[in-house]
């Protein structure tokens, strides 16, 4: 899924153009929820998911062809690979269902948190040692999904209780991908799609009225959905293949910018004083955690 250079760069030209890469990547992810956003308005969540899965596996087939088709079946671990997927299948079932309901801006707020949960539970499923320090930002940052959430009777819906299942579940599934580093990317991906499309086949199968009778052409925006999460994704490895993880992943957040700017341009949503400051929260214990965790691998300890 990289595409190989014939000449090197020189090193700053080459960290630019992971920079650029990387925007680039957010922008289209963005784009990518903005679309999912106005389809579930017409579409069922597993028919979009179906839909988008197939083509992006189309995308993707090239790529297999060109590396072997077996190769995909030589995988590390493979319940974790299967578990990996059903996760992110979730993941983007929940997050298609939750902006349907709520504004952008709020919705990514919520998946922004990852990097949060990822830290809390690395004690528990890695082994890893957390101290005192990002523990701290560990709890500001749950201070601000709290404050973003202001949870009351009218804030805990059904699509907030979803954004944070789904956040959820895409944290385990990054702690999995954290286990299956010997694992190509292509591999990782193409397991990841193909997941998404058994889970929602699956959910077309048991509620058969969830496939809404659409005309033929009425098929190309959820199928341009699929190649535009393709190419976030694809933007986004080469990106860090670039550039160091340290100037590009602190990137991500653009993702919420992004999302306000959409939300008001294209819903028409004015973000609410408590999410701007759950937001701010959430980022800046997300962005120290990150630089924490880079110090301490330069140190080579484990521990805070």
């Amino acid at each position: 899924m990289t595409i190989d250079t014939s000449a090197p760069a020189r090193p700053d030209t080459t960290a630019r153009t992971g920079i650029l890469l990387m925007l680039l990547s957010m922008l289209m992810f963005s784009l990518n929820d903005v679309m999912g956003k106005v389809l579930v308005e017409s579409l069922s969540v597993s028919q979009l998911m179906t839909i988008r899965s197939l083509a992006a596996l189309i995308v993707l087939l090239p790529f297999v062809l060109r590396r072997g088709v077996m190769s995909l079946f030589r995988v590390e671990r493979p319940a974790l690979q299967a578990l990996r997927a059903l996760l992110f299948a979730v993941d983007a079932s929940s997050f298609y269902y939750a902006v349907g309901f709520m504004p952008l801006a709020d919705a990514m707020t919520y998946w922004l948190a990852a990097p949060i949960y990822v830290a809390a539970m690395s004690p528990f499923m890695l082994g890893e040692k957390v101290g005192w320090r990002r523990w701290t930002a560990i709890l500001v940052g749950f201070l601000g999904v709290l404050i973003a959430l202001s949870p009351s009777r009218e804030t805990l819906s059904l699509p907030a209780l979803t954004a944070l299942f789904g956040s959820a579940c895409f944290s385990v599934a990054v702690m999995l991908g954290r286990t299956l580093r010997a694992t190509p990317d292509l591999t990782l991906v193409f397991w990841q799609f193909f997941g998404a499309l058994v889970f929602s086949v699956g959910g077309l199968a048991l509620h058969p009225s969830g496939w809404v009778p659409v005309e033929a052409t009425a098929l190309l925006a959820p199928a341009l959905l699929g190649i535009v999460a393709m190419l976030a994704h694809a933007l986004s490895n080469r990106s860090l293949k670039l550039a160091d993880a340290a100037t590009v992943v602190p990137l991500h957040y653009t993702l919420l910018f992004w999302a306000v700017i959409f939300g008001w341009i294209f819903f028409g949503d004015t973000p609410r004083l408590a999410s701007i400051i759950g937001a701010g929260l959430i980022v800046a214990s997300g962005l120290f955690i990150f630089f924490r965790e880079l110090e301490l691998k330069r140190q080579g300890r484990l521990q805070a």
